[in-house]
């Protein structure tokens, strides 16, 4: 199979978009969450989206086929929430290697199955790792701003059990996202480098940053270039941004990295703002052409969608950006 890091050199590579809004769709009620396994759990599990990996892998399977049907090149497994940190809020920190196993080995199935059809095209799987609930550089008490509610030494320990099961189901690529607290993230990218080190490995790494609000600062405080700098000591396949604001949004956030980055720089922005009710209205269309821009300016070598972003974005958004050359790499890997 061809290196992704070639493949980068010679076209845009697509992400798919948001896991989240297309489970929505499915209507899946507390029931269908536990499943016949978890059927007499004693705490509510509804919204657990990674638990549906276990509970409802066919559904997890389709979206997965929907979009690499869509146009993507690498998806995203089902374990943003995948950690014992995250799943401590349904009491399920025992099931986190499985959830992260069973949600790569999915995603890989369905990739090798394009792979088979369109060898020419091979399809990635990128381990999601998310940012958890918790941060190691802020209080959550505004009466104490010297608490912490966890230390880098548990997020490490953490997000390595979730590495160790990403790689075991089958993920080629490993992916640090939506990092609003630039501390996790190097909690994260150590426990990587660990487990490279004890298997003698190498995986490719996407590290994605996500800008809060219109300051153009991640939450812990940080510019564009501030990120790029705090992580650049660690091998990366690409840097970048996703969530928390619409494509258009993020264009002088992505001028920076592109600027200062020697690595492949990645999009994933949302299908614009949320409305009131907390939905998000931009049709694939309006979010393609937004997106055309970061390829008319050659910012962009890897981009998708976050929330609100459905199959029907990513064939819009790979539609449009297939006519125009990947941002030039300097380096790659």
């Amino acid at each position: 199979m061809k290196d992704i890091k070639e493949i980068l050199k010679e076209r845009i590579l697509i992400l798919d978009g948001a896991m989240g809004t297309m489970l929505q769709r499915y209507k899946f009620t507390e029931e269908d969450f536990r499943g016949e396994r978890f059927k007499d759990w004693e705490h509510p599990l509804q919204g657990n989206n990674d638990l549906l990996s276990l509970t409802q892998p066919d559904a997890i399977a389709e979206v997965h086929r929907k979009y690499f049907a869509a146009g993507a090149d690498i998806v995203e497994t089902n374990t943003f929430s995948g950690t014992t940190i995250a799943m401590a809020d349904y009491y399920m920190e025992d099931l986190v290697y499985e959830l992260n196993y069973e949600s790569a080995r999915i995603a890989k199935m369905v990739a090798d199955e394009f792979t088979a059809k369109e060898p020419n095209k091979p399809r990635f799987v990128a381990g999601s790792i998310g940012p958890t609930n918790k941060t190691a550089s802020m209080s959550p008490d505004v009466n104490d701003p010297g608490y912490r509610a966890v230390s880098f030494d548990e997020l490490r320990i953490a997000y390595k059990q979730q590495v160790e099961a990403l790689l075991d189901g089958g993920s080629d690529i490993l992916l640090v996202e939506t990092i609003f607290d630039t501390l996790n993230a190097k909690a994260a990218l150590f426990a990587i480098e660990e487990v490279k080190e004890e298997r003698n490995i190498d995986v490719p790494i996407m590290v994605s940053g996500t800008i809060t609000d219109a300051s153009g600062r991640t939450l812990s405080g940080q510019t564009a270039e501030a990120f790029l700098i705090s992580i650049s000591h660690i091998p990366i396949l690409s840097v970048g941004f996703n969530c928390a604001l619409g494509a258009n949004q993020l264009v002088p956030h992505l001028e920076v990295l592109s600027t200062k980055s020697e690595h492949a720089v990645s999009a994933h922005p949302n299908a614009g703002l949320p409305n009131a009710f907390g939905e998000y209205d931009e049709t694939p269309d309006q979010m393609a052409e937004q997106i055309k821009e970061y390829a008319e300016k050659g910012l962009v070598n890897i981009v998708g969608g976050c929330c609100g972003t459905t199959p029907e974005h990513i064939t819009a958004i790979a539609k449009i950006v297939e006519n125009f050359e990947p941002r030039k790499l300097t380096v790659v890997g």
